[in-house]
């Protein structure tokens, strides 16, 4: 069994080479400019590491990482134009470089050369894989709606807050292992199971982003905290406060959304603190990193060959921060 570390290397080297052709250049140039900006590339290392869980790594699988990163660039090449962000990785984004009409024809086609690579797995994988890849394809769309929907909205559930983030970040995670699994030979109840443990550990990691964002320390967090409050942006935080914050919290809180600036952050933080919402987040944090981790060790294989993953997730999802 190997480490997320180790995969990621071996899928590097493998995804680190040219996937389009030369011409026409104003086409494929800019998906090879956004393919060259790098990421951490989780989603086909953990298409391997479900592989792996169950088997030596099947050459398809390769193949399926390979689409299922390509299909991860493809959505944030669109989800950036519909953000209207300028940067990436601290880099011009697809359509500002190039045009939004060149940036959509590029998602465009970093979609289509995702099944490509999809259509060179066994024939016998290929219903099952397909299946999982296509409601994975179109649940993510549907949390991006959502997302964008909710910032019209002046309230929003957090039970349409969890469903949102299941589908727009959980799902992605969740079928990238379980189609690694497919691919190991897993029967259904595993698959069930990879697929449920990834869910959950995506639900704790976004948790424990919007925590961060707004307690967490600059240094580790790799950036100024607070900028979800500023933006207003309906996060985990925000939406508890709202629904569970007393009277005066949310009369606070709501002023300060309505357009009060002066100290915004700490005052907004301020509230989070009265209200409880800083331990009710790590609480939430930790059940879903609880749940993730309790399926994992229902899976019916041998303890040593889910270290990686148990690892994995004890990094992604840090008891104290």
């Amino acid at each position: 069994m190997q480490s997320f570390e180790s995969l990621s290397k071996q899928f590097s080297e493998k995804f680190n080479e040219r996937h389009f052709p030369g011409q026409p250049a104003s086409l494929y140039e800019p998906n090879e400019y956004f393919l060259r900006l790098g990421g951490k590339r989780v989603r086909p290392v953990l298409c391997l590491m479900g592989n792996e869980l169950f088997d030596e790594i099947n050459p398809d699988a390769w193949y399926t990482a390979i689409a299922i990163e390509l299909f991860h660039n493809f959505t944030l090449i669109h989800d950036d134009i519909m953000d209207k962000a300028p940067l990436r990785r601290g880099m011009e984004t697809v359509h500002s470089k190039y045009g939004e009409s060149t940036a959509l024809l590029a998602g465009d086609v970093m979609l289509v050369k995702a099944y490509d690579y999809l259509n060179k797995i066994n024939s016998s994988y290929i219903h099952a894989v397909l299946d999982l890849f296509n409601r994975t394809a179109m649940e993510v769309c549907e949390g991006q709606q959502m997302d964008m929907d909710f910032e019209q909205m002046v309230k929003v559930s957090l039970d349409d807050y969890l469903k949102m983030i299941e589908l727009k970040t959980s799902v992605a995670l969740a079928a990238s292992l379980q189609v690694g699994a497919i691919l190991g030979g897993a029967g259904q109840r595993n698959q069930n199971l990879i697929y449920e443990f990834g869910k959950k550990l995506g639900m704790a990691f976004q948790v424990q982003d919007d925590y961060l964002d707004a307690f967490g320390d600059p240094k580790k967090f790799g950036k100024q905290v607070g900028g979800d409050i500023l933006s207003n942006k309906k996060t985990f935080l925000l939406i508890q406060a709202l629904e569970a914050g007393s009277v005066k919290n949310k009369s606070e809180l709501q002023g300060l959304l309505n357009g009060e600036q002066e100290n915004k952050i700490q005052k907004v933080l301020n509230i989070y603190k009265e209200a409880g919402v800083d331990g009710w987040a790590l609480e939430l944090k930790n059940k879903y990193l609880d749940e993730a981790l309790k399926h994992l060790e229902d899976i019916a294989v041998l303890s040593k060959r889910k270290e990686p993953l148990k690892e994995l997730a004890h990094f992604l999802i840090q008891r104290e921060v």
